[in-house]
């Protein structure tokens, strides 16, 4: 075997590992809370060595931040959300219509993955205010929505008046996870029902009458 291609069983051989990690992490997390969860039980589920935790992510806290990191954008790809492809094809529909269709349909997933964890994060950020920290200032969140409402605007169908930031604001409310979260777990609806309720009031906020 090659150099190369034992250099690359390797790395292949280390993402599995940090596979495992963030996965084990996920299941304690969600189960017993963050502040409940050690290093080495996330080891002991992950079946690696506490030192590997340490050696690959350094704290708790970095695990946390590579876990939701990872969740929202369904792989460990080096992809930011702006250049995914479901993102690009926000960008790309025709109409402000078809725009909107497609950035519920592109969001609904990441959603449905984040759900669980929301709520350890919250919990996390609220016991180690370093959490927050590890994230920008500068919401990224907001910045994909921000992106999205300035490609709108210059789509037919899109209601007059409405300008990028305005357009930015309802976006970032109505896809939220944690109204996701209050319509899907605290009331009990189907994703679909969610679906189809927010693509509603995004429209009726965002589009002409005639749209």
């Amino acid at each position: 075997m090659t150099s190369v291609k034992k250099g690359s069983v390797r790395a292949e051989k280390a993402r599995e590992t940090r596979r495992r990690i963030l996965e084990a992490a996920r299941r304690l997390f969600v189960a017993q809370g963050y502040g409940a969860t050690s290093l080495q039980e996330i080891a002991d589920e992950a079946g690696v060595a506490v030192q590997t935790i340490y050696f690959g992510f350094g704290n708790k806290r970095t695990v946390l931040k590579e876990l939701v990191d990872v969740t929202i954008a369904g792989d460990d790809a080096p992809v930011a959300t702006l250049e995914r492809p479901w993102f690009q094809a926000v960008l790309d529909a025709k109409t402000a219509g078809k725009q909107l269709e497609a950035h519920v349909e592109g969001t609904r997933p990441i959603l449905e993955r984040v759900a669980p964890i929301l709520r350890v994060l919250d919990a996390a950020a609220a016991a180690d205010p370093e959490v927050v920290a590890l994230w920008p200032a500068d919401d990224p969140r907001y910045v994909v929505h921000l992106n999205a409402a300035k490609a709108l605007l210059d789509k037919p169908g899109v209601r007059k008046g409405v300008d990028a930031e305005q357009a930015a604001d309802v976006l970032y409310g109505l896809l939220s996870p944690e109204l996701y979260l209050v319509m899907t777990v605290d009331r009990g609806w189907s994703d679909d029902q969610w679906q189809a309720w927010t693509l509603d009031l995004l429209k009726a906020q965002l589009l002409g009458r005639r749209s």
